[in-house]
């Protein structure tokens, strides 16, 4: 009997020692771009969990870094853009993504492939909004002024800034799955940040044309941000297999709020599994239960996983999805 599929974002990463000590003093987009350690860093959570996927080691910024934009991630503080985009001269940096830019990403995916046999891996890239919004406001922000000063009233910039946007994601996207990536994830992680009216306008477009280049390869699509309770409906109405969920909403309510033909992707709140093991297991009983009110589940977190968490609580985790799951379907 099959059971709860599940993998967790940010698997790969900061919370596993042994990926802290391989990349202890090489920069985090210098490590994105170096096919051995991508491939490596991708690897090691599976050495400990028993995840129905892989994630590809790489960062949203990937592919604006290789076009030549001026950005870096600042330790504890995230991307950081040397000139951010204010105005339409500004546009002339973003060039098309060739699949030269990126030898690294087809190199590592390719090896992973080959490597992983019957279990996928999960290619990303970042949504339209969430990299508008380093582009422009020039790096992480809580209110992202700037980013939705120009959304409001320039639209016609914003549109021609999210239209290069995702040419240049579908391209990144496009390269993963011809090099063997069997799902991909776009992560608009900051477009909770704006109303459905506003998104429906200024984002639905261009997500849209992001799954729609996507739907003839065929790999399932997933469609995840952060603090997107009220705009559950939309992302999966802009064309994903998959609409993610964050910790905010009930699985089960957010089923309602989904169209029919959708699976839910979710939802536990990264923070529990600093908990007690008591209650990790009895929040993610819930969301495996809740989880079953859609037409499909795959569990994860709301979000990334912390960088405190204990790794062999997540070990744990991933048995108990599987175990319960397979329990509840008897």
């Amino acid at each position: 009997m099959p059971s709860t599929p599940v993998w967790f974002m940010r698997q790969a990463g900061r919370s596993l020692p042994e990926y802290r000590a391989a990349r202890a003093g090489t920069p985090m987009l210098d490590a994105c771009a170096q096919p051995d350690l991508i491939t490596e860093f991708t690897l090691q959570p599976l050495r400990r969990y028993a995840v129905d996927a892989a994630i590809l080691f790489s960062d949203i910024v990937v592919p604006l870094k290789a076009i030549g934009v001026g950005i870096d991630i600042a330790p504890g503080i995230g991307p950081v853009v040397e000139n951010p985009i204010r105005s339409e001269p500004d546009l002339a940096r973003l060039r098309n993504l060739e699949p030269g830019d990126v030898p690294f990403v087809t190199e590592a995916v390719t090896a992973l492939v080959a490597e992983l046999g019957d279990k996928p891996l999960i290619g990303f890239a970042g949504g339209p909004f969430t990299l508008a919004s380093y582009l422009v406001d020039g790096g992480p922000s809580k209110s992202f002024d700037r980013t939705k000063s120009l959304m409001y009233g320039n639209p016609k910039l914003w549109n021609a800034l999210l239209t290069r946007l995702t040419d240049i994601t579908i391209a990144f996207l496009g390269l993963q799955v011809a090099a063997g990536a069997r799902a991909v994830q776009l992560f608009d992680s900051w477009a909770g940040t704006i109303s459905p009216e506003d998104y429906r306008r200024s984002v639905l477009p261009h997500s849209r044309r992001i799954f729609e280049a996507l739907a003839p390869t065929g790999v399932p699509r997933i469609h995840f941000g952060v603090g997107t309770s009220e705009l559950l409906g939309l992302l999966g109405e802009a064309g994903a297999d998959v609409v993610g969920v964050d910790w905010r909403i009930p699985l089960d309510e957010a089923a309602r709020r989904v169209e029919p033909g959708k699976a839910l992707q979710g939802n536990l709140d990264p923070a529990i599994l600093l908990a007690p093991w008591e209650v990790v297991e009895a929040r993610a009983r819930e969301v495996i239960e809740r989880g079953r009110t859609a037409e499909g589940h795959i569990f994860n977190l709301g979000h990334g996983v912390l960088p405190d968490t204990d790794p062999g609580v997540l070990a744990r985790l991933t048995d108990l999805v599987h175990e319960e799951s397979v329990r509840l379907a008897r």
